[in-house]
């Protein structure tokens, strides 16, 4: 009974001794963690158009026949500017039946059909002239209007490099306050987002669409006096946390 007791004690107080170790072990070496982030401003070069046409009518091969008269317009439309055939694309036609909660469940009153087109236009300064033309000659629906930048890679590196270099500043005015010196890279994961500007609807919707460590704006062009837009400039962002060693 005596020697079973003095075997627990001498196990508890070995884990006790072996603790702290196993503690210093799991917690890795001393190191500096901060964060960095940055900020592009860029001109968009890109427009990505999506619009549609909505046609019901009690009868379904009527809701087909206006829709596909409406369609044909807008392409004949799109065809006379200089946008090319590779950058204009149209979806399937799809039709729906409606009914009446009031009359009956089981018999249609119309059917809706529809039909998207998506546009890429490499010419930011004729969005306006081709979302008027198409509203004007069948479009009546507006799904999503995206402003991006083809140079979506090189303004990511851009933004990356400057958050790492806000993070490297970061960690050496904390490792001089601390009277230390930053070593090498331990640990680091990065993030980047945006590179485009958004703005939709859904079907039924009509006429609808219309960080801080460092900041770098790219020049947009002028815009002209006549129209009634204002771009602007789109957001490409990146951040960092890294973990630095300390020497």
């Amino acid at each position: 009974m005596h020697k079973s007791v003095a075997l627990i004690l001498t196990i508890a107080h070995l884990n006790l001794t072996l603790s702290p170790v196993n503690a210093q072990t799991a917690s890795g070496p001393p190191q500096i963690s901060v964060s960095g982030s940055a900020e592009v401003k860029v001109a968009p070069d890109e427009v990505y158009l999506r619009v549609g046409v909505e046609t019901r009518h009690e009868n379904i091969e009527e809701a087909k026949r206006q829709n596909d008269e409406r369609i044909s317009k807008a392409l004949s439309f799109l065809k006379s500017t200089d946008i090319k055939a590779k950058d204009i694309q149209t979806d399937f036609i799809s039709i729906e039946p409606t009914f009446d909660d009031h009359v009956s469940r089981t018999k249609p009153v119309a059917y809706i059909a529809r039909k998207s087109i998506e546009i890429k236009l490499t010419k930011v300064d004729t969005f306006e002239k081709i979302l008027t033309g198409l509203l004007t000659n069948g479009v009546n629906n507006v799904h999503g209007i995206d402003f991006r930048t083809s140079e979506l890679r090189k303004h990511r590196d851009t933004a990356r490099a400057m958050a790492v270099r806000a993070a490297k500043e970061k960690a050496d005015a904390l490792a001089s306050e601390l009277g230390v010196k930053r070593g090498k890279v331990f640990s680091i994961n990065a993030n980047e987002w945006g590179g485009w500007w958004s703005s939709g609807s859904s079907w039924g919707s009509r006429y609808s669409g219309m960080f801080q460590n460092a900041v770098q704006n790219v020049a947009s062009p002028a815009e002209s006096e006549e129209s009634a837009l204002s771009i602007g400039q789109i957001s490409v962002s990146a951040s960092v946390n890294v973990s630095f060693l300390i020497e």
